[in-house]
């Protein structure tokens, strides 16, 4: 799965690890721009963006024609960083 995952987004693939911390960097925070929201590299495109043009049926390449200055692996830390931040126990109370 993982081999395919890499092959079907267009990155070589390398440790999870790795991979995270790489694609993490990409996202940034900074209190004065977009409210403190989470951005791509610091431009004023929050990861909520990207991640509801996914949402609403967009590809990656249509994503990346519209906004010129991302690049494919914007796309994946995006995604990757929504998906750490659902990442933890819920608790349920009775």
């Amino acid at each position: 799965m993982k081999a395919w995952l890499a092959t079907r987004c267009g990155i070589v693939y390398r440790s999870t690890h790795e991979m995270k911390t790489e694609l993490l960097q990409r996202i940034t925070i900074e209190p004065d721009k977009c409210g403190g929201r989470p951005c791509i590299r610091g431009k004023r495109l929050r990861v909520v963006d990207v991640l509801q043009l996914l949402s609403a049926g967009a590809s990656f390449e249509e994503v990346l024609s519209d906004y010129p200055f991302l690049e494919r692996e914007d796309i994946l830390a995006a995604i990757e960083y929504a998906a750490l931040q659902t990442d933890h126990v819920v608790l349920q109370s009775a």
